[in-house]
Order: structure tokens, then C-alpha cells, then sequence
């Protein structure tokens, strides 16, 4: 844990590096089977695995809601220093993404294709697009699991056993999916499927460590008789307090996943050379998008453990101390971007010609991550104080008002794939000064309560 005496800029790196580690590692995971998959297999597959993606999205996007409320409860019980609470939050929150998971791959598995359909998927790639849709969708029990568990953990103030696990998650994976696809040590060629099965190999493997790994450290969110009794008898008045601070979250998430899939229905309007260069856009955008995100996430997590702390002053520095870092890093690593585009975009792709389209689309969208993550800021600081309607109505505002229209516009015009990424541009801006003219005018001026 992070020592309190530390100055507050010194505790927000300390508890931010790991964490953006672990979401880039989150990310590069996806990017390991990527690379494998466009450069062994070729564009169909990488097309296929990249209109999954929005689908993915959507399925989580409750879930990355429930874990946001229950956060932010963690994050308050473990400011207070009220150990049973906190694990009362964590038990009741793995249980109900366990049903979650058990209900998703259910319906998904039986629905798959009525899914791809409404996708408006390409014929030639709509086969194998299935099976993968398949397989991840079977495996969401444990895939609910392992994205809760990891993300409680967080509100603890422990980043470095989620960065521990998604390194080994990213190891599995880098070997098990050319192992697939190659044939390698004896086992079957699987083709586009070998990175769904690697995908679920690192998940598996990580939830046995944290099981190992959190009990032989006696850590405050070890699997002990008091988390599973809190899992076998979940606390339902504590769970309407979650759902109450994750639903908006989620539902926000849901509308932002929804305006994917209609963005990946245009998409594929243009052929499946579009839907690749989508997939290896949406590949680097992550890298710069989610450290923005993990600044966020520890703005809210800090403003969190300060109110339950009773630390309210504290605030404005944590808010303060954000801003700073997403314009440093986020900045810098746009500039990167900028300068290596052609080479990363080379990393998914061959074709010279989806090389220099992706490239395009990448420069009219990149810089407005920027703005993304301080949006992400304000919003993550003033749900720590379960301030969390204000912040959904003005997210899809952006969303519903500019994105997805200005998206179905400007795709029909001479721009055509160009409009796309202009609209998601224009509400990436738009959100940044909204949610900022809401916390300075409206969040700041109210009285802030613990929760729990």
C-alpha cells in the first residue's frame, strides 16, 4: 500500500503507473493476438476479430458499471478503515458479475448469429466471425469474474497485483495463440479461434493466482470465510447502493457501446478492407485512450478514499493533479502516435493500401483523446462522491447529440469514412467542456457526504 505521508503527487504516480501498465498490458493482450492474427492469418480473420470487438463492448458494459459502483464504495469503506465493509462490497459485487456472466453466455451463444446479422457482418468473413463470437461469449462466467476481481482490488489502493496478473495473462496469451494457429507442440491448427482459446487460457490463469497469490499474503481482499459468506449471502440493500452509483455508468457505457455497433455497421458498409483498418485503428487508439482512462480511474478512486477518510479539501488537488498528468502523458503519447503512425499501423496490417487509410483516419481522430481524458477526470472525481446521473446525462448528450449523428452524416457525404472519426472527434471535445463547466459550477458548490 501507497504511505499516506507521501506527498499527493508522489501517491498518484505510485498508484497510477501500475495501473496504466496493467490497462496497457490489458490492451496489448488483445494487440499480441492482433498482430498474430492479421500477420499468420491475414485480413478476413483480423476483420473478424475486430467486428467482435463493439459486440465485447457491449456485453461488459454493465459490468464495467457494477465495478465503477462498487468501487467507489471500496474506495470510501477502505478510507474509513472498515475492513468488513469492504469486503462485504467485493463478495456482493463477484457474485452478482458471476450471474451476470452465467446469463450473458447464455443468450449470447444462442443468439450469435441474429447478433453478427444485425452487424450487417461481410459474407466472406461471416463464418468465422461466429465461431470466435462463440467461444468468448461461452466464457464470460469467468471473464465477468476476472474484470471484477481485478478492478476491486483497485479501490483498496492495490495496483500491483492486477499489473502481477495481467502480465501473466499477456504471457499465456502470447503463447498459446501462435501455438493454435501454427500447430505448434503437437496441438490442433484452430485459425481465428486459437486467440478466443488464449484469451480465455489468461483469464483462467490468472484467477487461479489471485486465489493463491491474495491468501498467502493475507491481503484485505483475500478469499477468506468472510468473503464467501459475503458471496453465498450477498447483501441486497448493499447491492442497490452499487447499482444505483454502476447503472448509470453502465447504461452510459451501453449507449457509447450501441454508437460502436452502428459505427461498425458503417464501417462495414465500405468492405471488409474498412472493417480491418477499423480494428487496427481502434488497436492504437487504446494505447493513448486507456492511460487517459486509468487517470481517471485513480481521480476517482483517491476522491473516494478522501471522502471516506473525511478528507473533502483534498478534492480540488486530487481533480488538480489529474488535469496535469492527462495533458503530460496522455499529450505526450499522442505526439507519438502522430510521429509513429505509419509504423504501428504496420504492426496489424500489410496491405499498403489499408496501411495509408488507417493512417488517415488516425490523424483526424488522435489528438482528441486529449480532451477525452479530461472529461474522464471530472466525471471519475465527482462519481467518487456518487454524484453519477450528471455526469451520464452529459456523456450521452455527446454521444446520442454528436457522435452517432454526426457519424450516420458525415459517412454519406464525400468524406465517407473520414465523417466517422470527425464526429467522434467533435464529442470527445464537447464532453471535455461539459463535464468540466458541471464540476466547477455546479459539483464543487455541493455538500460532500461518505456513503457507506
Amino acid at each position: 500500500m501507497i504511505p499516506q505521508s507521501r506527498p499527493l503527487w508522489q501517491r498518484f504516480a505510485f498508484f497510477l503507473v501500475p495501473l496504466m501498465a496493467a490497462n496497457i498490458l490489458q490492451a496489448l493482450s488483445g494487440t499480441v493476438s492482433a498482430i498474430y492474427v492479421g500477420q499468420l492469418i491475414g485480413v478476413e480473420a483480423l476483420a473478424a476479430t475486430a467486428t467482435f470487438f463493439p459486440i465485447m463492448f457491449f456485453l461488459l458494459s454493465f459490468l464495467i458499471g457494477l465495478s465503477s459502483g462498487s468501487t467507489v464504495l471500496i474506495g470510501q469503506a477502505w478510507g474509513a478503515r472498515n475492513v468488513d465493509k469492504v469486503k462485504q462490497v467485493a463478495g456482493t459485487t463477484l457474485v452478482t458479475a458471476l450471474a451476470m456472466g452465467v446469463v450473458v453466455a447464455v443468450v449470447g451463444v444462442i443468439w450469435t448469429d441474429q447478433i453478427l446479422s444485425v452487424l450487417g457482418v461481410p459474407a466472406d468473413i461471416a463464418p468465422i466471425t461466429a465461431g470466435y463470437a462463440r467461444i468468448m461469449l461461452a466464457s464470460m462466467p469467468g471473464f465477468f469474474l476476472f474484470i471484477v476481481a481485478t478492478s476491486v482490488l483497485r479501490g483498496v489502493g492495490d495496483t500491483m497485483t492486477p499489473l502481477f496478473s495481467l502480465i501473466m495473462s499477456l504471457a499465456v496469451t502470447a503463447l498459446v495463440t501462435p501455438a493454435l494457429i501454427l500447430g505448434w507442440f503437437g496441438l490442433p491448427q484452430m485459425g481465428v479461434n486459437a486467440a478466443a482459446v488464449a484469451t480465455i487460457s489468461g483469464f483462467l490463469t490468472v484467477l487461479v493466482f489471485l486465489f493463491v497469490y491474495l491468501r498467502a499474503r493475507a491481503m484485505p481482499l483475500a478469499p477468506d470465510a468472510k468473503l464467501l459468506a459475503a458471496m453465498l449471502k450477498p447483501d441486497f440493500k448493499l447491492l442497490g447502493l452499487i447499482l444505483r452509483l454502476g447503472v448509470p455508468a453502465g447504461l452510459q457505457m451501453v449507449v457509447s457501446s450501441v454508437s460502436g455497433i452502428v459505427v461498425v455497421g458503417l464501417v462495414n458498409r465500405f468492405g471488409s478492407n474498412a472493417t480491418a483498418a477499423y480494428g487496427a485503428l481502434g488497436q492504437v487508439m487504446s494505447y493513448v485512450q486507456f492511460p487517459a482512462m486509468s487517470i481517471g480511474i485513480a481521480a476517482s478512486i483517491f476522491g473516494a478514499q478522501a471522502i471516506g477518510a473525511g478528507k473533502i479539501d483534498q478534492l480540488w488537488p486530487i481533480t488538480r493533479t489529474a488535469l496535469l498528468l492527462n495533458g503530460i502523458i496522455t499529450g505526450t503519447l499522442v505526439l507519438l502516435a502522430y510521429l509513429l503512425s505509419q509504423h504501428l499501423v504496420a504492426l496489424f496490417i500489410t496491405d499498403p493500401a489499408v496501411i495509408d487509410m488507417t493512417e488517415t483516419l488516425l490523424h483526424v481522430v488522435l489528438w482528441s483523446i486529449v480532451a477525452f481524458g479530461a472529461s474522464v477526470v471530472f466525471s471519475g472525481v465527482m462519481r467518487s462522491s456518487g454524484t453519477v446521473l450528471a455526469p451520464m446525462v452529459i456523456s450521452l448528450s455527446c454521444i446520442l447529440g454528436i457522435e452517432l449523428p454526426g457519424a450516420i452524416l458525415l459517412s454519406q457525404t464525400s468524406l465517407g469514412l473520414t465523417g466517422i472519426w470527425i464526429a467522434l472527434a467533435a464529442s470527445f471535445t464537447m464532453m471535455m467542456v461539459l463535464q468540466g463547466s458541471w464540476y466547477a459550477l455546479v459539483w464543487r458548490r455541493k455538500t460532500i457526504v461518505a456513503l457507506v
